[in-house]
């Protein structure tokens, strides 16, 4: 997998355009001079612990000593899982709940909307799967996280300009490509597991 790859897996992970209608109902009880520092805030927390794990998640690993394979298959399935939620959301609301008139802080617009379980996931099987990498997950990291940021920064404008059915549409759309991303992922992971 190649820095453009990892940094487009990342991307999709954070799922920017679905995240839109969570930040804008998070968002909407604070005060409208607060909202672009608190959001700015929060991607930049989510930033440092999407860094811890993709400096640390390889000592995890090896802790419980995993081999590279299992995690392979593992994080395709997971991926794959994520990818098909994506593509066919449950019919209740957000599970991400905030108190009205109290300004969100860490969960849950940094930690899990956008540094979740499977951005860290991801992370830690990028490290372990491709050992001596560290520069281009970091900056496939930085350019995913920047990305998202852009949208997540501007997403009063884009949910004006584009509607929330166009929103839902890209999303799915967003789900689509990693359900085939998690797909090549596990079969690299069989494949490297019925060579060795």
């Amino acid at each position: 997998m190649d820095t453009i790859s990892a940094g487009i897996l990342l991307f999709l992970i954070m799922d920017p355009l679905g995240n839109i209608p969570l930040f804008l109902s998070l968002l909407k009880n604070v005060a409208p001079e607060r909202r672009r520092k608190v959001l700015v805030r929060e991607l930049l927390i989510a930033l440092v612990v999407l860094f811890a794990f993709l400096l640390g998640g390889s000592y995890v690993l090896k802790a419980l000593q995993l081999k590279q394979e299992s995690v392979s298959i593992a994080g395709g399935i997971v991926l794959f899982l994520i990818g098909i939620k994506m593509v066919f959301p449950p019919r209740e609301g957000g599970i991400f709940g905030g108190e009205v008139g109290v300004e969100p802080f860490i969960v849950p617009m940094a930690i899990p909307a956008v540094a979740g379980p499977s951005t860290m996931a991801a992370l830690m099987l990028l490290t372990n799967s491709y050992p001596g990498r560290t520069v281009d997950w970091s900056i496939a990291l930085f350019l995913s996280w920047l990305a998202t940021s852009v949208i997540l920064y501007s997403s009063t404008y884009l949910y004006r300009l584009l509607g929330q059915s166009v929103l839902i549409a890209l999303e799915r759309l967003m789900g689509m490509l990693l359900v085939a991303l998690s797909v090549q992922m596990f079969l690299d992971g069989v494949r490297s597991y019925l060579h060795g």
